[in-house]
């Protein structure tokens, strides 16, 4: 039987001594931080406030009347505190601690036994009850204190003043406390030591001139840039300083001149003094800011790519601030001709900034202006350039160039070249599109004679598609710059793209030759083969020509250095080496054949195209004209048989349906044969509009043969001038034949043409004889080593190579008059026979391939 004693009850208040003290010191501080926190969070406040110094930016008013306040929020919270704080008693402490513990265990350890004091029996019951309230009671634990007051301060000002407070600890300084001590007004002029009024003069900044301080210049003359900011401070009471100025030249409401502060911008000479005691006057004198100057120093220069370069030299005293270049369109030296007749759309100036010198002085320097405006509309057209210099006061100077060119990218390839054409012509003015299209489709009209890659052929007639669905339902500034972009990539895709696509080709070509002569194919399709060859090598020659021509751009007056063990080849050694490879196959050595045909493509693969001094790729000054005047010559046939069939229309208007009839077969389009008139035009025709007269066309070759006049090379022999006279015979027969045309007399026109087409043949013919003197003359003072390489040259039969690859005597079969004069009726019989509708459209197409070749 357990034993229970009065004991239990000393052991349970012994075991709630320490929980109660710190139940009670809980409750001190819960009621302390209840009446106190009104003050804390104002002293939190005010001390956040002057250690971030927001005192130093305000009025001295306005820092007493806070200072002020805030001395009677504190005091009111002082007392509020004071009277609302009680300290807890034992009894409250017991009581939070006993109504934490499970049946109120103290107060029953207090309590005393009324019922059944005499009463063993009951007597024992109240000991078992006490002692279980005594192990009750040592259980019990201190009761936190409760610092929540969001009841007291619903909108939490306490956090924010502790927040500031934080901020201040953090970015502000308890120093700041004393300028508290500055805040009493002072009477006098201060100490006896300090200033009584202070000055600066702050110049602007891209003078690059230090702050004068007044107070250390003596009286006199001050010399100071237009824009410097004087500020003058005066110190004491109101009207003991004051200040006058006749610089500023302010206006309107001004300032007393005994302000304390007063600031002004200097605009022009005058004088600044300040009266009173230690005062002083000063006569400013405005230093010059000279305007910048700008100048063209050399012509524009232009890259292979069409980026232009433009050295120009600015100065300033001050420095250049920002430089502009504005280009704009000299629509007076246009050629209004062909696309640029129509009215152009309207187009802002081109304007961009002038590079500047980043680290160096920009007091006085040069730079160069590149940029590449090869995609703008403007671009290869007649502009005007203007600079201009800004300097940091605004002043500007301006530097003019007249017309000249805007530089833009150069297509060599002639497809490419109208492509680029064309686009010029659509940004040009949106109404062109009608005739641009028109002209497409006439370039396009062959594509087999015109395209290299069938992919070129396809997005130019999706342009073209494009175009004239756009057209018809009225082409906005999008769509025309949509169009514009396309026509841009398809002439770069034609152009950068025609070296490799040739050398592709070309190894196409040699893989099924080798397959061929692998698996005995015939002598026919060996000769297909031989012919593909032919044609892939040429065209890579051509395009590696002209990558060598922009290469030579690119380095002007640096000519790539020579290897002297590396091997020279002319077009005629590949053109033997193709024979002998087709002679080593006709022969049924196919295993050498193959061999020659790979040495053939390393060697092509290897090839590098060098230029002369003439400029042109492994062609001299004589081949180059020669060829010139050969495609003058093809021109001016092809446009005697144009105005012969016009001659024929006015007489048999009939015969323009039968020739209509036998174009549709061709590969241009039905509506192109309409526009046209039936006629089948070469690729050059086919590149002019059918709004150009014949006599504008006979005017163009006139002029084109003029500018071939002028390149050509003087002959060796002194007073033989035969090409020469040759060549201005056949200007005055062009010449005769524009009138003639102009007066729409077709007749007279022809006749005029063939006496032009006689008179190219004869300058011709004696230009190639000048150039095969050169040769011969060349030839002999070679030495030996030129003997061999032409004894190496000679065919099998001991024939020597002739003029642009043909092998042959070089000598004509037949000497006299009477060759040329059959040729020309031969000619005449041809040209004749082409103009009879009546005949088989077979042998009228076959008659005109046969005009176009010859």
């Amino acid at each position: 039987m357990a034993h229970f004693s009065w004991h239990d009850v000393r052991r349970g208040l012994a075991a709630v001594r320490w929980p109660l003290r710190l139940t009670r010191a809980g409750m001190f501080v819960e009621n302390l931080w209840q009446v106190t926190w009104p003050l804390i969070t104002i002293c939190l406040s005010v001390s956040a406030v002057l250690m971030l110094g927001l005192q130093d930016s305000l009025l001295v008013e306005l820092v007493w009347a806070a200072a002020v306040t805030a001395v009677l929020a504190g005091t009111v919270a002082l007392i509020y505190a004071v009277l609302k704080f009680r300290f807890p008693t034992h009894a409250a402490a017991l009581a939070r601690l006993d109504a934490t513990l499970p049946g109120r265990p103290l107060q029953a350890l207090t309590d005393t036994q009324v019922i059944g004091d005499g009463d063993e029996a009951s007597t024992a019951v109240w000991l078992v009850h006490q002692s279980r309230m005594a192990d009750s009671a040592e259980k019990a634990a201190a009761v936190p204190a409760n610092l929540r007051i969001a009841w007291r301060d619903p909108y939490a000002v306490r956090y924010m003043a502790l927040l500031i407070f934080l901020v201040a600890l953090i970015f502000g300084s308890i120093w700041r406390l004393d300028s508290l001590s500055g805040l009493a007004p002072e009477t006098g002029y201060g100490n006896a030591s300090g200033p009584v009024w202070e000055g600066w003069a702050e110049s602007p900044k891209y003078t690059g001139r230090p702050t004068i301080y007044l107070n250390d210049v003596v009286e006199g003359e001050l010399n100071l840039p237009v824009g410097t900011l004087l500020t003058l401070r005066l110190y004491g009471d109101v009207g003991d300083l004051t200040v006058a100025e006749t610089v500023s030249g302010r206006m309107g409401e001004l300032p007393p001149a005994s302000a304390l502060e007063q600031d002004f911008i200097v605009m022009h000479s005058g004088t600044v003094s300040v009266s009173g005691l230690g005062g002083r006057t000063w006569a400013v004198n405005i230093l010059p800011d000279e305007a910048p100057s700008i100048e063209i120093m050399d012509d524009l220069e232009v890259d292979a790519l069409g980026a232009m370069n433009l050295n120009f030299g600015a100065n300033d005293d001050f420095g250049v601030e920002a430089g502009e270049a504005r280009i704009a369109l000299d629509i007076g030296a246009v050629d209004r001709q062909h696309g640029l007749r129509a009215e152009p759309d309207p187009r802002a100036p081109i304007t961009v900034s002038l590079p500047l010198p980043i680290t160096g002085d920009r007091r006085n320097f040069e730079e160069s202006l590149v940029e590449n405006f090869s995609e703008h509309p403007w671009a290869n057209l007649p502009v005007t350039i203007t600079l201009t210099a800004l300097d940091a006061a605004e002043q500007q100077a301006k530097a003019h160039m007249s017309t000249v060119t805007l530089p833009g990218r150069r297509f060599f390839d002639p497809l490419a070249a109208a492509i680029i054409e064309q686009r010029r012509d659509l940004l040009w003015a949106r109404k062109n599109t009608k005739r641009i299209s028109q002209i497409l489709r006439a370039v396009s009209h062959l594509p087999e004679n015109v395209f290299r890659r069938e992919i070129d052929q396809l997005r130019l007639r999706r342009v073209i598609k494009r175009m004239e669905i756009l057209s018809s339902y009225g082409l906005t500034e999008e769509q025309q710059v949509g169009l514009a972009k396309n026509m841009w990539d398809l002439a770069l895709s034609i152009e950068d793209g025609d070296l490799s696509d040739a050398l592709e080709r070309l190894r196409q070509v040699k893989e099924r030759l080798n397959q061929a002569m692998r698996d005995g194919a015939s002598e026919s399709e060996i000769e297909k083969l031989m012919t593909e060859l032919r044609r892939a090598t040429k065209d890579y020659m051509q395009q590696l020509s002209r990558q060598a021509e922009l290469e030579a751009e690119k380095n002007k007056g640096h000519s790539p250095s020579q290897d002297p063990n590396s091997m020279q080849m002319s077009q005629d050694d590949l053109q033997r080496m193709m024979d002998r490879i087709q002679s080593l196959m006709e022969q049924g050595r196919m295993a050498e054949a193959e061999q020659a045909l790979t040495e053939l493509q390393e060697m092509l693969e290897n090839m590098r195209v060098t230029q002369n001094q003439n400029g042109q790729g492994g062609k001299s000054s004589g081949e180059q004209a020669i060829e010139d005047l050969g495609e003058t010559l093809r021109d001016q046939q092809g446009l005697s048989d144009q105005v012969f069939r016009d001659l024929q229309e006015q007489f048999a208007p009939d015969a323009q349906a039968d020739r209509k009839s036998g174009n549709k077969n061709g590969t241009g389009d039905p509506d192109q044969g309409s526009e046209s008139g039936g006629q089948q035009k070469d690729d050059r025709q086919g590149e002019i509009s059918g709004e150009e007269s014949l006599a504008d066309r006979q005017q163009q070759l006139r002029n084109e043969l003029r500018r071939q006049e002028e390149n050509i090379p003087d002959s060796n022999k002194p007073g033989d001038d035969s090409a020469r006279d040759a060549l201005d015979r056949a200007g005055r027969a062009m010449k005769n034949a524009e009138e003639a045309l102009r007066q729409r007399d077709f007749a007279d026109a022809i006749d005029k043409q063939s006496q032009a087409l006689e008179a190219l043949r004869d300058g011709m013919r004696a230009l190639s004889k000048e150039f095969e003197q050169e040769q011969q003359s060349g030839q002999q003072g070679q030495g030996s080593s030129n003997n061999d390489r032409r004894a190496e040259a000679q065919d099998p039969l001991g024939r020597e190579p002739g003029l642009n690859g043909k092998a042959g005597t070089d000598d004509p079969l037949l000497q006299g008059e009477d060759v040329y004069r059959r040729a020309r009726d031969l000619l005449d019989e041809i040209r004749r026979r082409s103009g009879e509708g009546e005949r088989p459209n077979v042998e009228l197409n076959y008659l005109k391939r046969l005009l176009k070749r010859f």
